[in-house]
């Protein structure tokens, strides 16, 4: 048996076309010009990148991009000043300040000043907090990618039994409640958990979350399962260049699981599309207005 490739870039192609058909919808019906603002510290070359790529993405799809760029001696305070401005501009519905911060900067502290209703990262406590208890509240972009692809792939997740491996605030956790509320039975495994391969042997669902080279092996996977691989890791080979793997051993998974997403080309490219996506959830919530279909 040969897996079906997830194919996460087609995937997210269709979404942004569907996000670029829903704002036009909002600005013919409602006047509505979503915007997303984007708030970038130093001078990282792969920060960069992705900030120009969700820049390009964002104005693609129609709506207003703002991008925000500080130096790295950025003081704490003058970054929150910047995140209370951007809370209180109209024409702002989604804020997003790209992480990792320099290390004189409390990360936690600048999440926390972002109005939860603007945070399209879904990394706002209160955001946590909806989504454990079941609420209505933004959800981080990858574990949602994730579960959009997992639901076109298999439809009903109802009674699937799922892994996730790994238990990040940004992936995880939030990974393993998505799961949870389409009513999966779900275990988050981890570093420490003992006999891993087992726990991943037995599961419909696997969602490699940990940041670790092809730590799933190919033979943990069940017959038939589907894999959702978000790892991204840089290794090198035996000549010397280097190339990106996930999580999950690929090579020997697919000749096992039923369907698996590749790296790269599966869950990297639906991040960006999810934030558009969020970006427009959260203008129309923040107009009052339903989000069209």
């Amino acid at each position: 048996m040969t897996a079906t490739i997830i194919d996460g870039k087609a995937f997210a192609a269709n979404l942004k076309e569907d996000i670029a058909r829903k704002v036009q919808i909002l600005k013919d019906q409602e006047g509505i010009t979503p915007g997303l603002a984007v708030v970038l510290v130093g001078e990282d070359p792969a920060s960069q990148v992705y900030v120009r790529n969700k820049n390009k993405s964002t104005v693609a799809a129609g709506m207003n991009s703002f991008e925000h760029l500080m130096n790295d001696d950025v003081s704490e305070a003058e970054l929150i000043q910047k995140v209370e401005e951007l809370n209180a501009d109209p024409s702002v519905h989604g804020i997003l300040v790209q992480l990792p911060l320099p290390k004189h900067i409390n990360e936690a502290a600048v999440i926390e000043t972002i109005a939860p209703e603007k945070d399209v990262d879904g990394f706002h406590v209160i955001n946590s907090g909806l989504l454990a208890t079941g609420g209505q509240g933004m959800v981080p972009c990858t574990p949602l990618g994730c579960i959009m692809m997992l639901k076109d792939k298999l439809g009903n997740l109802s009674g699937l039994d799922a892994v996730v491996v790994g238990r990040s605030n940004i992936v995880g956790k939030p990974m393993a409640q998505l799961l949870l509320n389409e009513s999966c039975t779900v275990t988050i495994a981890h570093s420490r958990t003992k006999d891993l391969a087992a726990v991943v042997g037995r599961s419909d669902i696997v969602v490699a979350a940990v940041g670790v080279p092809e730590l799933v092996k190919g033979d943990w996977i069940k017959e038939g399962a589907t894999v959702i691989d978000v790892g991204i890791n840089r290794i090198e080979k035996e000549d010397g260049k280097t190339k990106l793997v996930g999580d999950v051993e690929f090579d020997s998974a697919v000749k096992r699981a039923g369907a698996i997403t590749p790296v790269p080309g599966g869950v990297g490219p639906m991040t960006i599309a999810v934030l558009l996506k969020n970006t427009v959830t959260a203008a129309c919530r923040q107009a009052g207005v339903e989000e069209p279909v």
